[in-house]
């Protein structure tokens, strides 16, 4: 590693601790420290540095002179750089596959030279300031604070004397789905499957995703993946999350659609799913298709059997096939999450009509916090069912205030 390199690992490092502890690294990292930075690192880019190493390069730029030379490699700086950059998470075959030339890494590294910080001026020399210097900066930093103080006040004042006041959100009509748009709106696609995401555009004003193997419902064989899942960070814990379909019809098991709230971005943690499915399977004996409005809950790690919320009956497969025309009442369906405290209430609208009512399908109190919404379209771990279109043609979030 030449100098350069040296001292940007530095900076790099430095700056992963503070995103990680809320503070500078001042001495080398405890092994719970180590352990617990490794954790965090696995559970936002979902790659890994082992914890051991980790306490070594805390070690080794805290007392470069004493400590044993350390040389990460480029994976290594580059994982550092997707979790201070706050990358999309992806696992290592997939970073193999699709990012092999580690492009974080360079990026935060010419970032870093860019802002024109060069070895010798990344340690200067300190000398000691004058005392009046010392006053003065003392008397500046007060003003600041009693400023900073003052507007911490006022915003508190007007969230109080303003009640129910919205506190953001967005909406978008998919217009646009090239990658610039999606990005300029925050979403970030996870797991892509390159062939079915560049067809998400095929139909003007709606975003297409298509039904692909792949299910965050636990499963001792599978690893949970659902393919094309196009994700947005929520920022509020009092909202109501909106999403319209258009003619989104399944007709094999379990070809699915709609709404995936997570805690985080790895399906580690708990996540509550809304969708439109086809269902034939009863365990042990066939039974008539239906398409179904299902809701469930699942806790993530290490819990084997999701919870299932909701499981209402729309069509019978047997009466599609009868009478074609029923299919209209899914032409423009609609599904909402309204989430107070921990109070989640989930509706539906069928699509008779693009103005047709909500009704509450589901309400209960849980524990659940989600940070992450996603929308997605899958078909389970099941081969035997074909890819089909769900076309969303609205997503809104609108932030409340809690009451």
């Amino acid at each position: 590693m030449n100098e350069v390199d040296f001292t940007v690992f530095d900076a790099l490092f430095r700056e992963a601790c503070r995103k990680c502890f809320g503070h500078s690294l001042t001495e080398p990292l405890t092994e719970t420290e180590s352990r617990l930075m490794y954790a965090r690192i696995l559970e936002e880019t979902g790659l890994v540095i082992g914890w051991k190493s980790l306490k070594n390069y805390s070690v080794f730029l805290s007392s470069p002179a004493l400590a044993k030379q350390e040389n990460p490699s480029v994976a290594t700086l580059d994982t550092l750089s997707r979790y201070v950059i706050g990358a999309p998470y992806v696992t290592e075959p997939e970073r193999k596959r699709e990012a092999g030339h580690y492009p974080y890494w360079y990026e935060y590294k010419a970032g870093w030279i860019g802002r024109g910080v060069s070895p010798a001026a990344a340690k200067p020399e300190r000398k000691k300031a004058p005392v009046w210097r010392w006053f003065w900066a003392a008397f500046w930093w007060r003003v600041v604070l009693g400023c900073v103080l003052v507007a911490i006040v006022l915003v508190v004042i007007l969230i109080v004397l303003i009640p129910g006041g919205s506190r953001g959100g967005f909406s978008n009509r998919f217009g646009d789905v090239t990658d610039d748009s999606l990005k300029a709106e925050g979403w970030w696609v996870k797991t892509p499957d390159t062939g079915y995401w560049n067809r998400r555009g095929e139909m003007t004003g709606c975003l297409t995703l298509y039904t692909l193997r792949g299910d965050n419902w636990p499963d001792s064989v599978n690893r949970p993946v659902i393919r094309n899942l196009l994700m947005h960070r929520i920022d509020c814990d009092c909202w109501t999350l909106e999403v319209h379909l258009k003619d989104f019809v399944p007709a094999q098991n379990w070809q699915q659609a709609g709404i995936l709230l997570m805690e985080d971005t790895g399906f580690k943690g708990t996540s509550l799913r809304l969708s439109i499915a086809f269902n034939d399977y009863n365990g042990v004996y066939p039974r008539s298709g239906t398409i179904i409005l299902q809701a469930i809950i699942s806790r993530g790690a290490g819990e084997d059997k999701p919870e299932e919320l909701a499981h209402i009956p729309l069509i019978q497969a047997d009466s599609l096939r009868s009478h074609p025309e029923i299919a209209q009442s899914l032409a423009h369906t609609a599904l909402r999450i309204e989430r107070s405290g921990r109070l989640f209430r989930l509706l539906y609208a069928d699509g008779v009509a693009k103005n047709t009512s909500f009704k509450e399908i589901y309400s209960h109190e849980f524990l659940i916090k989600p940070r992450y919404v996603g929308l997605f379209a899958l078909r389970g771990y099941v081969d035997s069912s074909a890819a089909v279109p769900a076309r969303f043609t609205y997503f809104g979030l609108d932030c409340c205030k809690l009451r």
